[in-house]
């Protein structure tokens, strides 16, 4: 007879509880699948009941993670909002939150960078849908004249480039003291004002005159 849908989710709920506090204490790198079906008192197989393999196990816990980053990106592209600053604040919002749970957490945090790294296949959906979230607000830009002479795969890559400090998390621990909001502002502002094509003419050599 099949699980009510309420105890799976709860069985799920609380292994990834158990995840979270086991990842905390000891790291992600030497996690596994006994460590947490002894925290949890289950048995292994009972485990594999609710998840199969430890990377389903890293995409729930990953689908935790970016749920809340997911639905402020969605709310941004839908708004009426001029491009520049909707461009800000598709950084610093997200910026506020992965900020807000380092300091409440760090070694969860630092643990939850661990499994991403781990598990990079898993969290590449909600990394590739982020970056096609931000290239449909920086088409809305370009539509408003910025970055003359691109194209839409440059500047994405481009920007990615240059705003690492305040979206990647593995950078931003060590950055924290600088990666704020006004600092982004400057640096999206420089982006929008100065990122555009230049000349492929090389500049012409200064000639040197050699005494004689």
């Amino acid at each position: 007879m099949p699980r009510p849908e309420t105890d799976i989710e709860a069985g799920r709920e609380k292994l990834i509880q158990t995840a979270e506090a086991i990842i905390r204490e000891r790291g992600a790198i030497n996690f596994t699948i006994t460590d947490l079906a002894a925290e949890a008192g289950m048995s292994q197989s009972n485990v594999y009941r609710f998840f199969e393999n430890k990377d389903a196990l890293a995409e729930a816990m990953a689908g935790r993670w970016f749920a809340e980053l997911i639905t402020i990106i969605e709310g941004l592209v839908e708004a009426d909002m001029p491009a520049r600053q909707k461009l800000y604040e598709f950084f610093a919002r997200r910026l506020v939150i992965k900020r807000t749970r380092f300091e409440d957490d760090p070694d969860l945090f630092r643990s939850y960078m661990e499994l991403g790294d781990q598990h990079f296949d898993v969290i590449r959906g909600y990394v590739d849908l982020t970056d096609h979230y931000m290239a449909i607000i920086l088409a809305e830009a370009m539509e408003e004249g910025y970055f003359e002479g691109l194209e839409l795969d440059q500047v994405v890559s481009l920007v990615n480039t240059m705003v690492q400090p305040f979206c990647n998390p593995n950078l931003m621990m060590d950055m924290m003291h600088l990666a704020d909001e006004d600092r982004l502002r400057q640096v999206v502002d420089t982006i929008l004002t100065g990122l555009k094509a230049h000349s492929d003419k090389a500049p012409e050599k200064p000639e040197l005159h050699i005494a004689s």
